[in-house]
């Protein structure tokens, strides 16, 4: 098999949040969108950040945590509850580790 068989472009991922204690704080699930796969340079970014680095850990996020249309959901403007960035960056962790 060539290798050119087996890159593809970057498909977008629904991802939900579904802890129950977000779940009863928000009055539903929340969902988000990843790609399923990232550019080297996240990936490195991804597995160098130090856990008490958060600004690092908000930038990746940022960058990551997409809408239905691939649009980044957080920009200057718009950010998200700190309960649910936090979960967001556990599962697109968890996501993108499978």
């Amino acid at each position: 098999m060539k290798l050119t068989q087996l890159a593809t472009k970057p498909q977008l991922t629904k991802i939900v949040i579904d802890d129950a204690e977000l779940v009863e704080k928000y009055g539903e699930e929340v969902e988000f969108f990843i790609h399923d796969k990232i550019n080297l340079e996240q990936y490195t970014n991804l597995a160098s950040v130090k856990s008490d680095d958060f600004g690092s850990i908000i930038g990746l996020v940022k960058e990551l945590v997409l809408d239905e249309n691939g649009k980044q959901v957080m920009d200057e403007e718009h950010v998200l509850p700190m309960d649910l960035l936090n979960a967001c960056m556990v599962k697109v962790v968890d996501s993108l580790g499978k």
